[in-house]
């Protein structure tokens, strides 16, 4: 009896060319009828992944990047700020690191790293959202905190990262007050182990940006984020800085919180219009000034870069970060000028005086010391003090004696005796100024060409 066949069946057998293609499915017809090998699914490797699967593998070898020890200024004193447990905020343009430098630091400190976008918040989102009890009049209302505020709280410890803050509107940033400074959500209390890093772009490159508020910005370290170089050629090659925590010497911990105060006090001591200055501008009162507030800060920041011994640059990039540039300028020479030695103890031993190697700090020993003979004048102080001139000049640059040395010879009285050592300054004090004046004939002289 015969069998039936189905339409499919019966095409194919009126076709042999689609016989073909039934039976060998790896094979395609040429066009003389024979086969040839089928092109391969493209979606599919022959291990069986698919090419998202490869993709994504390519992905994570890209991503696989190291670190390495290298000496970074601003990285440490981000690391140093964030380790003194105080809130800083990183200005840069768009695209320049800030983000990947804050992800890398969480990585590093093996810190849980929790981002927030201020701009696309409600105020409720940072001061609590209201949540009614069973019994409102005599409970009130608690404030509830977002979910990741409740996250850090559970972790105990993390890195808080507060994205895009110059996108935040005004009503945002007033919210964001009391977190910054008190570490306060709603009725949630961040735990000491979460440390806070916000980043900005300045207004002119910032989505529908807004100066920071005054009480903002001054609760905040501002450090400028700039990219390096050959720190940007050698992490695309692969290898990052490593961001590490300074060590703190705890011999030492002691003397620098009295080195910090002693450098801040007698600055303000003597400036007392520093102790709060707040800019004209508005967009300078987005940054850095001096306040009691920032100087507080300040005070911290010195201690903790005295005990770990950090470099005079990083200290100024936190300091200038805390109060701006010209106060923060300010504290950096009354600093230096800490560790000078003392005019009357180098007047005491001339011939064994040690004299700073920076022309700056030389000029302020050597102009302290002329300074101290006219206090007190005395022929053998007046004596002592061409001594150490003479020793200036035999080991340092000769142009800075020549103020102190004409200055002193002013305070010559009738009786004293011109001591020998003036014929060599005097010879190193009329060369410099005929050098001064020569200069002058070539400025007047270029001056009158153009």
């Amino acid at each position: 009896m015969p069998t039936s066949s189905t339409p499919a069946e019966a095409s194919t057998a009126a076709d042999p060319a689609r016989t073909a293609r039934l039976d060998v499915p790896d094979a395609r017809v040429d066009a003389s009828g024979g086969t040839e090998p089928a092109v391969p699914d493209a979606r599919v490797d022959p291990s069986g992944a698919t090419q998202l699967d490869v993709a994504d593998a390519l992905s994570a070898l890209l991503r696989d990047t190291g670190t390495e020890p290298r000496p970074d200024s601003q990285l440490e004193a981000l690391t140093l700020a964030v380790a003194a447990d105080l809130p800083v905020l990183l200005w840069g343009e768009p695209g320049i690191g800030k983000t990947a430098a804050l992800t890398r630091l969480a990585e590093t400190l093996d810190l849980p790293l929790t981002t927030v976008i201020a701009s696309v918040h409600e105020p409720s989102d940072f001061s609590g959202l209201p949540v009614l009890g069973d019994d409102p009049a005599e409970q009130g209302v608690p404030m509830a905190p977002p979910d990741w505020a409740v996250r850090l709280v559970r972790a105990g410890r993390g890195l808080l990262f507060l994205d895009e803050l110059s996108t935040a509107p005004p009503a945002v940033q007033a919210a964001l007050l009391r977190l910054v400074l008190e570490r306060r959500i709603g009725s949630l209390q961040l735990p000491s182990g979460v440390r806070i890093v916000a980043a900005a772009n300045p207004r002119s490159s910032a989505a529908d940006g807004w100066e920071l508020s005054p009480p903002l910005a001054n609760r905040f370290v501002h450090l400028q984020w700039a990219h390096d170089h050959d720190v940007v050629v050698r992490g695309l090659g692969g290898t990052w800085p490593r961001a590490t925590l300074p060590r703190l010497d705890p011999h030492r911990l002691p003397d620098a919180v009295d080195f910090a105060r002693r450098a801040v006090c007698g600055l303000l001591a003597a400036r007392p219009g520093l102790v709060h200055r707040l800019p004209s501008s508005e967009t300078r009162r987005g940054g850095a000034w001096p306040s009691p507030r920032s100087w507080e800060t300040t005070v911290r920041l010195v201690a903790f870069a005295h005990a770990a011994g950090s470099s005079r640059e990083v200290l100024s990039l936190l300091v200038r970060g805390a109060v701006g540039d010209g106060p923060g300028l300010e504290l950096l020479a009354s600093v230096d000028r800490m560790d000078l030695p003392d005019p009357e103890t180098l007047l005491a031993d001339p011939a064994g005086a040690v004299l700073p190697e920076r022309g700056d700090l030389r000029q302020a020993v050597l102009d302290g010391v002329v300074a101290a003979v006219r206090k007190r004048p005395d022929r053998a102080r007046w004596d002592a003090a061409w001594a150490l001139l003479v020793r200036a000049l035999d080991t340092g640059a000769p142009d800075l004696v020549v103020v102190p040395a004409t200055t002193l010879a002013t305070l010559r009285q009738e009786d004293w005796d011109v001591p020998e050592s003036i014929e060599r300054l005097a010879g190193a004090v009329a060369i410099s100024r005929r050098a001064d004046d020569a200069a002058a004939r070539v400025a007047v002289a270029a001056g009158a060409r153009r």
